[in-house]
């Protein structure tokens, strides 16, 4: 069902281990020829473009592209209890996380009257997407908006695609999602058009405002979407900020023999429910954890509810049962891997994660499964993936703001510069810039 990659005895460079574990690959280079039309046929024709776009691929010609606030009233009064206070802990959780990212404004003073100060500002306008059908995740909506929320975010825009059984609206627990959080700016609208809706906005009869625009553009667009998805966001990238382009979903788990089979095997599984192309991988020095693992897995998968996916993930190149000497080569292994999610269940669990650079999120310990970071654990599941943590983030406040740097001088502290400032502006041919300097400055008699 999975395959094994023995690395045993084995000494690797860090490109070679890169290379160790095969990943699935996001083929965003094909989906950006279909994508490139779609954008610049939203950009010409508007809201009877999406329209248009909406029978097209989702069967379905919505009648609001802006949900109405009384559908976002009605999905939220029929959401089911027990998932509305699922939502709403996930809510209260994520929000007190988040709210421990705000960053401090900082100030140096580097002499008599000369400061500069670092001030962090939001961005004003954010677009979120939400997919819909079998990738349908109210949880990332909450991860989004309640990271937009607390950075400050003024303008919050949530898409989402029509759906057939809904009268053309997004689905009711994305509405209710929306409601929850207190955003009422909704858009039945799926796909690579809403990225293009949100990086450069969109006129129509649905308008909002008197000036016949639909939906204004926003500054950033965040949210996961299928590889046409990702695809439309790197078109755009320039023209907005991008949180990312998400791949398939990914789970490392470096362990050892003081591992529970049975935990390991299960949360395998629970990535692999994603994604046919999800990965799946246990890194371990333990040959008797990595065959218990393989029957565990072989009972699991026949149990749960969406088996012949969770075989694909676990059947497909990038899932993996890796064997290493020891707990030190393992280390190596999965910050070269550096994965989406990373979770580590092993006797000294907590001292290895502080010694972990490249992850998305760290899960530690037999009691902090991915699941939890997921849904309730306070943390951010937009986390990066094939690879990209070796050089980037999860989602948080810090993706919905800026650093703006604030000098100020005054005469005399201009004075104390001037002369290195003119040496320098000199060295580079600019003398003009040496010259904005003394203009201001006392001429020597």
């Amino acid at each position: 069902m999975i395959s094994r990659i023995d690395l045993r005895g084995r000494t690797l460079t860090s490109a070679q281990l890169r290379r160790a574990v095969p990943r699935a690959e996001l083929d965003v280079e094909t989906a950006t020829g279909a994508v490139e039309p779609i954008i610049a046929a939203v950009r010409e024709r508007g809201a009877a473009e999406l329209r248009d776009l909406a029978e097209r691929f989702d069967g379905v010609r919505p009648e609001h592209l802006r949900v109405p606030p009384e559908a976002l009233a009605d999905a939220l009064a029929s959401l089911d209890p027990e998932l509305r206070a699922a939502l709403e802990l996930a809510i209260t959780r994520v929000r007190a996380g988040h709210t421990a990212q705000l960053p401090q404004e900082r100030s140096v003073d580097l002499g008599p009257g000369a400061q500069v100060r670092q001030r962090w500002v939001p961005v004003r306008r954010v677009g979120l997407y939400a997919p819909g059908g079998l990738a349908l995740y109210p949880s990332s909506v909450v991860m989004n908006v309640v990271a937009a929320q607390v950075a400050g975010v003024e303008g919050l825009a949530v898409a989402s695609p029509p759906q057939k059984d809904n009268d053309g609206l997004p689905d009711p627990t994305v509405l209710a999602a929306c409601a929850l959080l207190g955003v009422d700016e909704v858009y039945a609208v799926g796909g690579a058009q809403a990225i293009a809706m949100f990086a450069y906005g969109v006129a129509g009869e649905d308008a909002a405002d008197g000036a016949g625009e639909l939906c204004a553009p926003v500054d950033v667009i965040t949210g996961p979407g299928n590889v046409y998805v990702a695809a439309a966001k790197r078109a755009v990238r320039g023209v907005v900020g991008i949180d990312a382009e998400a791949g398939p979903t990914e789970i490392a788990i470096l362990a050892d023999a003081t591992a529970d089979a049975d935990h390991v095997a299960a949360d395998l599984v629970s990535q692999a429910e994603h994604d046919p192309n999800a990965a799946s991988v246990l890194v371990t020095n333990s040959e008797a954890l990595a065959a218990a693992v393989e029957e565990r897995l072989v009972e699991r998968v026949a149990a749960t509810k969406h088996s012949d996916r969770v075989r694909a993930a676990l059947g497909g190149p990038q899932s993996a049962i890796v064997l290493v000497d020891d707990v030190e080569q393992g280390l190596a292994v999965v910050d070269a891997y550096a994965a989406e999610h990373l979770e580590i269940q092993t006797a000294d669990a907590a001292a290895l994660a502080e010694r972990v650079r490249s992850a998305g999120a760290i899960f530690v310990g037999p009691y902090s499964p991915v699941s939890l970071g997921d849904y309730v654990a306070g943390s951010n599941h937009v986390l990066p993936t094939g690879g990209c943590a070796h050089f980037s983030s999860g989602l948080g406040v810090m993706s919905f703001m800026k650093s703006v740097q604030v000098i100020e001088y005054t005469r005399d502290a201009l004075a104390e510069v001037t002369a290195p400032l003119v040496a320098l502006s000199a060295a580079e041919d600019l003398p003009a810039h040496g010259e904005a300097a003394q203009a201001r400055l006392p001429r020597e008699a």
